[in-house]
């Protein structure tokens, strides 16, 4: 009897240190892709070739990428545009300070963010709208959009991956206050949010300028398309390419799941079994 509780209790201890060993490096193996995603998700920036221009309109605006510091000259009244990238799972946050000359009068100024689909998209937090004093050499706006999401309903107004555009100008300004110079500077950051943010879908193609045109050109099949033009797609994307939607930390923390719930089961089984049967 006495042989057979000893004999249980090792089990216990084996079993309890197999199912900690494993449960050790599960986490080890999850904890790694959940701090890669905590960093930042774009490249540091390259200043030499950061654009110092931007542009006045949607189809003009001028293409930035994430970590990289734009600037711009421009006069008050003016509607200045910036695009960026942003994929799924991101959590774009834009910041702007317009640097205002030394007489002026009292401003509104605003930074507004559109979807591939030129659809505004709201801040969650920051400050999109400040009022310039008098007094004030410059001012500085933020906004944080929504996570990217890698697909969501038709009604629905989530971000999803794609272009995305920044307007930044002054509101409500008089006759008198258009055309003074203003310095402008703009940077996007973002944050990787991870599985928490991932969804069941995928969009077929990321809401780029063109890429409707240069999908419908590719559909087409026995026409003479020579006089037809195609479609120029964004030349901006993430460093490592559109995410197609289908891999998360989900699925790191699924397989973790699995192990241990296969893990659990062998314990239980070695503990409940209870001693060999000795034949006489």
């Amino acid at each position: 009897m006495r042989s057979t509780r000893v004999l249980n209790a090792h089990r216990v201890s084996r079993a309890a240190r197999v199912v900690v060993s494993a449960a050790l490096l599960a986490l080890g193996v999850a904890v790694s892709p959940a701090v890669a995603d905590s960093s930042p998700s774009a490249s540091p920036s390259d200043d030499s070739a950061a654009p110092t221009a931007a542009g006045t309109s949607f189809r003009t605006a001028t293409e930035v990428d994430q970590r990289q510091q734009a600037t711009a000259s421009a006069s008050t009244g003016d509607y200045l545009y910036w695009s960026f990238p942003a994929d799924a799972g991101q959590r774009p946050t834009v910041k702007a300070t317009v640097k205002l000359p030394d007489a002026h009068a009292s401003a509104t100024w605003q930074i507004d963010v559109y979807d591939g689909l030129r659809r505004r998209q709201a801040c969650q937090y920051g400050a999109q709208t400040r009022t310039a004093a008098q007094d004030a050499a410059s001012v500085s706006l933020s906004c944080t959009l929504r996570t990217v999401r890698a697909w969501s309903e038709p009604w629905a107004n989530d971000p999803l991956p794609g272009t995305y555009y920044i307007r930044l100008t002054a509101v409500g300004l008089t006759a008198a206050d258009l055309g003074l110079p203003v310095s402008t500077e703009v940077q996007v950051d973002s944050k990787d949010v991870g599985g928490a943010a991932a969804v069941d879908g995928s969009l077929a193609e990321p809401l780029v300028p063109g890429v409707a045109a240069a999908a419908a050109k590719d559909g087409e099949d026995g026409e003479d398309d020579s006089e037809t033009s195609v479609a120029v797609l964004s030349s901006i994307e993430p460093d490592d390419g559109w995410a197609s939607g289908w891999w998360s930390d989900r699925w790191v923390w699924t397989g973790v799941g699995g192990v241990l719930a296969a893990l659990a089961g062998v314990a239980g089984y070695t503990l409940t079994r209870g001693a060999p049967r000795v034949r006489p």
